[in-house]
């Protein structure tokens, strides 16, 4: 009888352990869009807390993630700034067609640490500015869109000698936020819990629409960690805080 009890409770202990999560969870490596860090961040932690499989980020410019994918590096999933390089992936033989979406619709600020600094276009057209910051183009989409605006308003030329590059968003910002650009185009989603300055929504019509696209990279493919944090991306919980950052979402 007493041996009988022991197992009773053991399998108890098993069915919580399982119940909870934990037993197996899994580790998957995420290679994400600099713009989207503060939101996947909060995103993984949910994704923790709920299933138990951990998410490992890290953060670069889309072009510069995407090279590493091509080099080897040991992601599962990548979370990009465009559409572009998802499907230069599956295209590569990198990545599952058949699991590539569109998990944000980015969009683009003009944005001053300074208070009444930025005035919609008109601050572009003053051009009363020493430096303006944008992402590298070729390898951030948020650096292309904003071309793609200064182009459309017949602005790029004339702001051209003034124009500063960071490697990707996340250095955008910092040249901007540190002040060693008055100006710079960023992704709404890194300034709008920002109090104070001052910033324009760039309309939609002045750029290609910025579709960030998630993929499972072939890599991945048997990690049951990865395969379930793309299903959680899509989720109720982590669109709420998708949108709760800027973004649009996907269909």
């Amino acid at each position: 009888m007493r041996i009988a009890g022991l197992l009773r409770l053991a399998f108890i202990a098993v069915v919580a352990t399982l119940a909870g999560g934990s037993a197996f969870a899994a580790e998957t490596n995420v290679a994400v869009a600099a713009n989207f860090a503060d939101a996947v961040k909060e995103i993984a932690a949910a994704f923790k807390q709920k299933t138990g499989h951990q998410a490992v980020l890290s953060f670069g410019s889309s072009g510069q993630l995407y090279t590493q994918i091509t080099q080897d590096a040991p992601f599962q999933i990548m979370l990009s700034a465009d559409n572009e390089r998802p499907k230069k992936l599956v295209a590569d033989g990198l990545a599952v067609a058949d699991s590539r979406f569109t998990y944000a619709i980015g969009k683009l600020v003009l944005w001053s640490k300074t208070r009444d600094y930025v005035k919609g276009e008109d601050t572009l057209k003053a051009g009363a500015f020493a430096k303006l910051a944008i992402a590298n183009p070729s390898a951030a989409p948020y650096g292309a869109a904003a071309v793609e605006t200064l182009k459309a308003l017949k602005l790029y030329e004339t702001l051209q000698p003034k124009i500063v590059q960071g490697n990707n968003i996340a250095q955008t910002f910092q040249f901007v936020d540190t002040g060693n650009a008055e100006a710079g185009f960023v992704a709404l989603s890194q300034v709008i819990f920002t109090e104070g300055g001052s910033r324009w929504l760039v309309p939609s019509n002045l750029h290609s629409p910025i579709a960030q696209d998630a993929v499972l990279l072939k890599a991945g493919q048997s990690n049951d960690g990865a395969k379930a944090f793309l299903a959680f991306l899509k989720g109720t919980e982590a669109r709420t805080v998708i949108e709760k950052f800027g973004y649009g979402i996907g269909e």
